[in-house]
């Protein structure tokens, strides 16, 4: 397996950006968005790129590829949360604005990624 670090994919870069942007809205919100929706959102967001890492660190293609399909699975959990935040008006149009090209960004890069694992 090439040993490429993951902070240097920008697949992980990418989640990284995203995991951020949601930490700055979130901690904008009141006690009870922050300990309800707040802490999923930013818990489904943050495991994105911690899936990416283990799974370049665990060493084998087969185990890379089941933790970047982990990834793509919070990164879907992540949407749901911001579904939810954007119907109780926790979250902006303009927030959502900032967000959707990430997550539309994401989901292709993950799935790109993970179809290149293992090939030379």
């Amino acid at each position: 397996m090439t040993s490429k670090r993951f902070q240097d994919l920008n697949v992980y870069r990418l989640a990284e950006e995203l995991s951020e942007e949601i930490w700055q809205i979130v901690s904008e919100w009141q006690p009870l968005a922050i300990d309800t929706v707040g802490k999923q959102i930013i818990r489904s967001a943050d495991s994105i790129g911690a899936n990416i890492a283990e799974g370049v660190g665990r060493g084998s293609f087969n185990d890379n590829k089941r933790f970047v399909r982990i990834a793509r699975g919070s990164l879907y959990e992540t949407q749901h949360w911001l579904r939810r935040a954007y119907c109780r008006n926790l979250l902006t149009q303009k927030q959502s604005n900032k967000i959707k090209p990430l997550i539309d960004k994401l989901a292709p890069k993950l799935n790109a990624y993970l179809n290149s694992i293992g090939k030379v």
